[in-house]
C-alpha cells in the first residue's frame, strides 16, 4: 500500500467540509498518520459506553472526540480567513514550506 504525505500538522486550524460537523472550525490535537485521520478539538464527539474498571471506577457514558478523515478537513489560512488549498514550495535556504494557493502566504511553520 502506498502511503500519501499528509499536509496537516498538530495545532493547525481546520474547517470540516463534509459530515455531521460540516462548517465547524477546530484545532488539530492529534494526527493518526497510518489511518490518514486526525482528531480535532470539540469536533466529531461520540459517546462511549464503558463498564466500571480499575481506571474508571464509575463507568457510564463518556463523550470523547473521534478521529475524522483528513479528506474531510481543509486548512484555514490566517490571512485569507477561510479554508484554502495549499501547495508545497522550497525557500532559498532549502526548507520546505506550505503556501496558501489564494494569497501566496506561507502557513504556520
Amino acid at each position: 500500500m502506498q502511503t500519501e504525505k499528509n499536509y496537516l500538522r498538530v495545532n493547525d486550524q481546520v474547517e470540516v467540509i463534509a459530515g455531521k460537523d460540516k462548517g465547524r472550525v477546530g484545532k488539530i490535537s492529534k494526527i493518526l498518520a497510518n489511518d490518514h485521520k486526525a482528531v480535532v478539538e470539540k469536533i466529531n464527539i461520540v459517546k462511549r459506553h464503558t463498564k466500571p474498571s480499575m481506571a474508571n471506577q464509575e463507568g457510564g457514558i463518556i463523550e470523547t472526540e473521534a478521529a475524522i478523515h483528513v479528506s474531510n478537513l481543509m486548512l484555514i489560512c490566517e490571512k485569507c480567513a477561510g479554508p484554502v488549498r495549499i501547495k508545497k514550495s522550497m525557500l532559498e535556504d532549502g526548507t520546505k514550506v506550505r503556501v496558501c494557493k489564494k494569497c501566496g502566504e506561507t502557513i504556520g511553520d
